[in-house]
C-alpha cells in the first residue's frame, strides 16, 4: 500500500512533528490577591528544583541577616521536616524561629493552590515573635512552573543550579522567567558537570529581560552576600 494511502487511513502522517509553543512566563491564575504589607513581616518565597540548594541559601541568608533583622523561616516538605531539621542543626536561627509545613502533596500545592498551611505557620511565628521584619518561606523541591501565590510571598527567589545543566534557563517556565530574582547556584562545580556558565547566565538574562540574575557559589561565599543585598533592597517596599 502506498505510504500516502496508509497515512490517510490513520488520519495523520508519520514523521511530521508540530511543536506546541507555550508562553514561558504564563502561570495559572492566582486565586489569592496580594495582601497588604503594612503591619506584618515581609515575606520572601524561595523555590526551585530538588537539589538546587534552596535550603543552603536559606541558611546563608539567616547567617547574613540574622543579626540585623528580626527573622524567621517556614520550610515545606512533602512528608518530613527534613529542611527545618537541617536549619535547626546548623544553628542559623533559634529553633523556635523555624516552622515546618508538611504539604502531603506536590509542594506547588501549598505555595500557590492552597496556601492556608503556610499562612498559618507565618501567623504562628508573628505571634511568637512580635515585630518580625522578614519571614523566608522555602518551598519543597519542585519544577520550573513552581511559583508562589502573591497572597503568600511578596517577592520570590527561584534557585537553579549548574548540575541541572546549562540548558535550564532557556527552558523557561514561570519560575525562571517571572521570579523577582533568579539565582544560579553551585557555579564552583560548573567545570565538573560540563555546564557552560557563560551560556547559562546569558540565556537567563535573555529569558528574564530586566529582572535580576545572580550567579553564586556558597562554597566561595557562604553568606550569599549578593542575594543578601538583594533582600535588603526589597525590604523597604514593605514599609512603603
Amino acid at each position: 500500500m502506498p505510504a500516502d494511502n496508509h497515512d490517510h487511513e490513520h488520519g495523520h502522517g508519520h514523521g511530521h512533528f508540530h511543536p506546541v509553543n507555550f508562553d514561558p512566563t504564563a502561570t495559572e491564575p492566582d486565586r489569592y490577591a496580594a495582601q497588604p504589607q503594612r503591619g506584618r513581616a515581609y515575606r520572601i518565597g524561595i523555590g526551585g528544583p530538588v537539589g538546587s540548594g534552596k535550603t543552603a541559601l536559606v541558611a546563608a541568608l539567616c547567617r547574613a541577616l540574622g543579626d540585623e533583622l528580626n527573622l524567621a523561616v517556614v520550610t515545606n516538605d512533602i512528608y518530613t521536616t527534613e529542611d527545618a531539621d537541617f536549619l535547626r542543626r546548623a544553628g542559623v536561627l533559634d529553633a523556635d524561629r523555624i516552622e515546618a509545613v508538611q504539604t502531603g502533596a506536590c509542594p506547588h500545592t501549598a505555595i500557590r493552590d492552597d496556601i492556608t498551611a503556610n499562612l498559618d505557620a507565618v501567623e504562628q511565628l508573628e505571634e511568637r515573635f512580635p515585630g518580625l521584619d522578614l519571614v523566608i518561606i522555602e518551598s519543597g523541591g519542585d519544577n520550573l512552573t513552581a511559583v508562589f501565590s502573591r497572597g503568600l510571598a511578596d517577592s520570590q527567589v527561584f534557585v537553579v543550579d549548574v548540575a541541572g545543566g546549562d540548558k535550564v534557563p532557556r527552558k523557561g517556565g514561570p519560575g525562571v522567567t517571572t521570579a523577582d530574582l533568579l539565582v544560579i547556584n553551585k557555579i564552583d562545580i560548573a567545570h565538573l558537570v560540563g555546564a557552560d556558565l557563560d551560556v547559562m547566565t546569558s540565556d537567563a538574562h535573555r529569558m528574564r529581560g530586566e529582572l535580576p540574575v545572580i550567579a553564586q557559589s556558597l562554597v566561595e561565599t557562604p553568606d550569599a552576600p549578593a542575594v543578601a543585598d538583594w533582600v535588603r533592597s526589597v525590604l523597604p517596599v514593605a514599609a512603603a
